[in-house]
């Protein structure tokens, strides 16, 4: 029979850890791609925000990688986080994408952008509706014109023309009013009337006041969250698309990292290309030699915003895939199928008749951006065998025509058909749509944890590094390439908390 062996034990033994702390910790360890980054931080920004006196503060620095037999506890982090980080997480970002093209991982050249709609941490129900309040408002400002013309007589609206509408009743301006009448002697009735409005009608109209102010150019608001609008969410319990509060959450990628990322209340995406754009240049100080989008970002305001900055544009409009159909391309009664003689100006129809310009006019966008538009019109559409095929108007037919627009689509239509474009087309599934699935599908990041639109673009940015981070040491060993020795860069800095507050989003390894 075999002799049995047993290891060294010894409970009296002077040493129970390595000489060196790190010696456990694998050379290919993605603590050890943290740490180097950490370690080569420019952290100046964070420690102008610490004070002296009191007791002493934990280093920056320490947080992540080896505590040094420190232990922070929750509220230090978060102190932290709130404090000193807050300030400072979009400099972080912007600082460690400047490693990523440092080390050829980026060249922020070319942008892919697209958005999602992620939850807020706010109460559902908690909404406020600008339909809702102007109703209300209306008919609270018509219950005080009454009780002021009981009071006395003329002090509002006998001005005004019977034809005009009533004008908005400001609360400063009521204040004013309900002054002047208490410093008349008025009868029992009246000083009744009067204090009713002050007590009553005042304090409401001042609420309708604060909301329609939170609204801004919204349409809506939570009472928890006011930075947060009500939008129809894909991804929810009763799976019928409901309304909840949430962000509109743009980014740009390259490569499946995160280049650029910003927050908007508005939920359709065209309004957001403009300011999107503007935050990435005031980032990188440089605009995208390339934008790849869809459809969302197709509108003649995005066209000529990447015409006047030099941007080529890779992005569809809302007919793109359509008008490669067959069906679409041979229906010779469309009017994007009309033939158009630009030395005349007129169209001609399937039965040659030819639809004269006779007018001009303009369209204004949402974001108030105003478009130019023509019109045309055929002679005489009157027993035309084809009318039935052509149109259901009673007189001639009549088109509306953005020549500007065509323009712009069909320099569009002609990117995304070349080699070049089919090769953005087929990337752009794998880079933003990828990195939302990645985020919210395997990372579980669906829904914020903080209030307010500051905390929440933090809460993001510390994602964003976090997972920027965690897809440079993926690519590191997909690629068979060593762990780096040393992270060159004059100017890196990055938060401090990520393991803390995002472990099992930044599960590197997984």
């Amino acid at each position: 029979m075999a002799k049995v062996v047993f290891k060294d034990y010894s409970q009296g033994q002077i040493s129970l850890f390595p000489t060196r702390l790190d010696e456990k910790i694998p050379e290919d360890s993605p603590a050890r791609l943290v740490n180097q980054v950490v370690d080569n931080l420019d952290i100046r920004s964070i420690m102008d925000g610490y004070q002296g006196g009191g007791c002493s503060a934990y280093h920056p620095r320490m947080i992540m990688w080896l505590s040094g037999n420190h232990i922070p506890d929750h509220n230090t982090i978060n102190r932290f986080r709130s404090t000193h980080l807050k300030a400072s997480i979009h400099e972080l970002f912007t600082q460690v994408i400047t490693l990523l093209v440092e080390m050829g991982h980026l060249s922020l050249n070319v942008v892919y952008v697209d958005g999602t709609k992620i939850e807020s941490k706010a109460n559902k129900y908690t909404f406020v509706w600008r339909k809702s309040v102007e109703k209300h408002k209306v008919k609270l400002e018509e219950k005080i014109r009454q009780v002021l013309q009981q009071v006395e007589e003329g002090i509002a609206g006998d001005n005004q023309a019977d034809d005009e509408p009533p004008t908005p009743i400001n609360s400063e301006e009521l204040k004013k009013r309900i002054a002047a009448i208490n410093r008349e002697n008025r009868s029992k009735e009246e000083q009744k009337a009067i204090k009713t409005v002050e007590d009553k009608y005042l304090p409401k109209l001042e609420e309708y006041e604060k909301h329609l102010e939170t609204l801004g150019n919204r349409n809506s608001y939570s009472k928890t969250d006011p930075a947060a609008t009500f939008m129809r969410m894909k991804e929810d319990h009763m799976m019928n698309g409901q309304l909840k509060p949430a962000y509109n959450v743009q980014i740009g990628t390259e490569n499946q990292f995160i280049t650029h990322y910003d927050f908007y209340p508005n939920p359709t995406d065209y309004l957001t290309f403009k300011p999107f754009m503007n935050g990435f240049e005031k980032r990188y100080k440089k605009f995208p030699a390339k934008v790849v989008g869809d459809s969302g970002y197709g509108s003649e305001e995005n066209y000529k915003y990447m015409e006047i900055n030099d941007i080529e544009g890779f992005v569809k409009y809302p007919m793109f895939h359509k008008e490669q159909k067959k069906s679409f391309q041979t229906n010779a009664f469309l009017a994007q199928n009309l033939y158009y003689n630009a030395a005349k100006d007129y169209f001609v129809c399937p039965m040659g008749q030819h639809l004269e310009n006779v007018g001009k006019g303009t369209r204004k966008s949402e974001n108030g951006f105003v478009s130019n538009v023509s019109y045309y019109e055929a002679q005489n559409c009157e027993g035309c065998p084809l009318k039935c095929l052509c149109n259901n108007a009673k007189g001639n037919r009549r088109i509306e025509i953005n020549h500007q627009l065509n323009a712009y689509r069909k320099k569009s239509r002609e990117l995304l058909t070349s080699p070049e474009g089919l090769m953005h087309r087929s990337k752009r599934p794998i880079e933003p749509e990828a990195v939302f699935g990645q985020t919210k599908a395997n990372k579980q990041y669906n829904r914020f944890r903080h209030f307010g639109g500051d905390k929440v673009k933090m809460d993001f940015a510390i994602f964003a590094i976090a997972f920027n981070l965690g897809k440079m040491h993926k690519k590191a060993n997909n690629t068979n390439n060593p762990a780096p020795k040393r992270i060159i860069s004059p100017k890196l800095a990055v938060l401090k908390s990520i393991l803390d507050f995002y472990p099992q989003q930044i599960n590197m390894a997984a």
